[in-house]
């Protein structure tokens, strides 16, 4: 290694970044290239699941002010609407369309009232509605799961073995007669910690978007929970015959 220009480089201009990158061994700079892979994919999840949750939040709450002034449960279903992005209005749907089956007569006509098996299977069928949404608005985090416990551990690994570098630099040096002192040490050492710092600066907002994405979720998911409940409640009220 030729730590002479570094030395000279840092006397005159400081330790900036350019300087650091340059002192940088190749193992470093593909570890660093790697974490702004992962920052550039993990920012794009997060913006692009908050902009999905917060449309989704907007849409369920229109979606149930509407279904609660309803008096019939299949009102809305009906007049055939659609409401692309809306969680509650996909359970909806699903749930709706169950029941139809199960109020088909066989001569084409809706029957009043659904049997007890019927009702059940259309509760069931809400149920598998409600996983398949919470699935669809979880797509992505796994990604910035990777990140979290990923970045740092890739950060640390390009800082030891930079470190590793540069201390076999400063052997070598000594055994050649040259001078090996802090100095001499001070651009590897500080090159390879530029990688830990890249790994933190991934990992850090990550996570931050992270805790708050899942918490977002889970949110959701028990709106979509208590909308399944009521209405399957709606359902058996209104179509389920007394005995």
């Amino acid at each position: 290694m030729n730590y002479i220009p570094g030395l000279l480089a840092a006397q005159q201009g400081g330790f900036t970044l350019t300087y650091i990158w340059n002192q940088a061994t190749p193992e470093a700079k593909v570890i660093i290239v790697i974490l702004l892979i992962f920052s550039v994919f993990a920012w794009s999840v997060m913006a692009s699941k908050a902009l999905q949750m917060r449309r989704a939040q907007r849409l369920n709450h229109y979606f149930e002010a509407e279904f609660r002034q309803q008096k019939s449960v299949l009102a809305i279903f009906d007049r055939k609407l659609q409401v692309d992005g809306c969680p509650l209005f996909s359970v909806y749907l699903d749930g709706c369309n169950d029941l139809e089956g199960h109020l088909q007569a066989p001569d084409g006509t809706r029957r009043v009232h659904a049997t007890l098996k019927g009702v059940e299977h259309v509760k069931r069928s809400l149920e598998g509605s409600v996983a398949r949404e919470s699935l669809r608005l979880e797509s992505g985090l796994v990604l910035l799961a990777v990140a979290v416990s990923g970045a740092p551990f890739l950060g640390l690994l390009g800082t030891v073995w930079g470190v590793m570098d540069a201390f076999g630099g400063v052997a070598v040096a000594a055994q050649a007669g040259a001078r090996a002192d802090l100095a001499v040490m001070a651009p590897g050492v500080s090159a390879a910690l530029v990688t830990t710092v890249a790994g933190l600066l991934v990992a850090i907002p990550s996570m931050f978007g992270y805790n708050w994405l899942v918490h977002t979720l889970r949110v959701h998911t028990v709106e979509l929970d208590n909308f399944a409940q009521a209405l399957a409640s709606r359902m058996e009220t209104e179509f389920l015959k007394d005995e």
